[in-house]
């Protein structure tokens, strides 16, 4: 039996480790689906696996990672263990230490039902051009934990049901802070519509009221994006869903929007990432702070919640840009759209990041540290740092039970203090309220 393990998957049933079990159960190899983020490895498992496969897709998964290599070394030193994922490639050698003996990269599921099945196998590093393409077969949940064990959509004051899939891997664009960008280096691979809508409609048929789309950007192939939308409208016209869009595919694509707000979207991430144009070209977002403004006018005229995500702190962030980043939000009536955590965020610098060839990072970072599996760096400004810190401390100690005003208001007079002003009195517009914002009442992190 081939145990698949996961780490963390932001609070989502995973579809990498399902399509990972969807090739074991072709392949005719009994999987089972093991979600550690919502409890214990079952202590039966462990002698029975003949192979021990584990899904590293972002920096905290593969942090957790690295423990759990260790111990089944220890147990099962006889086993395979193999790592798979985005994550993988860039953090090769340490874990090999931890204890991995297979390393696989991205669309590496053919790969490790080879491996499963005993056929030669070894390390895979696909990167842009190399990366394959993949027959996607409808992923296997059969083993999964209930939709019940994770993250729900609240909504008007209900909370659903919600499941996961994604309609492509990759990205075409080469954002330079994003950890996708090293290795699938502006390449997409897109998953047949009629395989995407299988997923949906089997999560449907286990309670799913909501769907996440995961892709980094749904708009990346808007053909594809349409017929997907299509067919869920047709076939689960109940359910609900949200998806992640560039600022620029949203300016480009007024049709679609028009078809999410029509096919009950419940809402839309977009990556902003900041308010000043300056870090925007940093990070080459291919889009303004106005055209973000223009973005959120777009989907709020037509009922959309746009739901930003931020770097709040990068090596260019001063405490007077963080300060008019607040002000930027509270003016745009996005405080309750904003998840408190992001407005504590750090610039990371994983393995490969393509930000390391910017003179400034190069100057600010530090060599590769394998335990915090980033490069550190420190601002120029110490006063910023202590300021993310003390944003991030607050965070700590009250986020989860504080109120997405009060978290806004703490890091409104933080800011304040650290530049050495009195605190403007926070009196967010009136536009949009909590109740009526969707949103997933579990907050993820990379």
């Amino acid at each position: 039996m081939v145990v698949i393990l996961s780490t963390y998957e932001l609070g989502r049933p995973g579809f990498g480790p399902a399509m990972a079990a969807a090739w074991m159960r072709d392949a005719g190899i009994a999987a089972r689906l093991v979600d550690l983020s919502r409890g214990p490895m079952p202590p039966d498992l462990v002698p029975q696996a003949t192979l021990f496969a584990i899904h590293v897709p972002m920096h905290a998964a593969t942090r957790l990672a690295g423990p759990v290599l260790s111990r089944l070394r220890a147990e099962r030193p006889d086993a395979p263990r193999v790592a798979f994922g985005l994550y993988a490639p860039l953090n090769a050698a340490w874990l090999r230490a931890h204890g991995a003996t297979h390393i696989l990269g991205v669309e590496a599921e053919q790969a490790l039902a080879a491996l499963a099945a005993g056929q030669p196998g070894g390390d895979g590093d696909a990167r842009g051009p190399r990366i394959p393409r993949l027959a996607f077969p409808v992923p296997d949940r059969t083993s999964q934990l209930p939709l019940s064990s994770y993250a729900r959509l609240s909504i008007g004051g209900e909370h659903r049901l919600a499941g996961y899939t994604e309609a492509s891997r990759g990205c075409l664009h080469t954002c330079t802070h994003c950890p996708i960008v090293p290795v699938y280096q502006g390449t997409l691979r897109v998953v047949p519509a009629e395989v995407v809508l299988a997923d949906v409609a089997q999560q449907v048929e286990a309670g799913a009221q909501h769907i996440t789309f995961g892709d980094p950007d749904f708009l990346n192939g808007p053909t594809h994006a349409r017929r997907v939308l299509h067919g869920l409208a047709a076939q689960h016209p109940e359910v609900t869903y949200d998806v992640t869009v560039k600022v620029e595919h949203l300016l480009a694509h007024a049709d679609l929007l028009d078809l999410m707000a029509g096919t009950r979207c419940a809402f839309v991430t977009s990556a902003v990432e900041a308010f000043d144009d300056r870090v925007l070209l940093r990070l080459q977002k291919g889009h303004t702070a106005d055209d973000a403004r223009r973005a959120i006018g777009m989907c709020r005229a037509r009922g959309l919640a746009l739901v930003p995500t931020f770097v709040a702190f990068t090596p260019w962030t001063t405490v007077d840009m963080y300060l008019a980043l607040l002000e930027e939000i509270e003016a745009l009536s996005l405080i309750d759209a904003v998840a408190p955590v992001q407005l504590a965020l750090r610039l990371l610098l994983p393995a490969g990041s393509a930000l390391l060839s910017d003179p400034d990072i190069g100057r600010v970072a530090s060599a590769f540290d394998p335990q915090a599996l980033a490069h550190p760096w420190v601002h120029d400004a110490p006063a910023v740092d202590r300021l993310q810190g003390d944003v991030m401390a607050w965070l700590g100690e009250h986020g989860r039970h504080a109120s997405r005003q009060a978290a806004f208001a703490a890091a409104r007079r933080l800011a304040a203090d650290a530049a050495g002003r009195r605190p403007d009195v926070c009196t967010p517009g009136d536009v949009l309220v909590r109740a009526t914002i969707p949103y997933l009442d579990e907050p993820w992190y990379c």
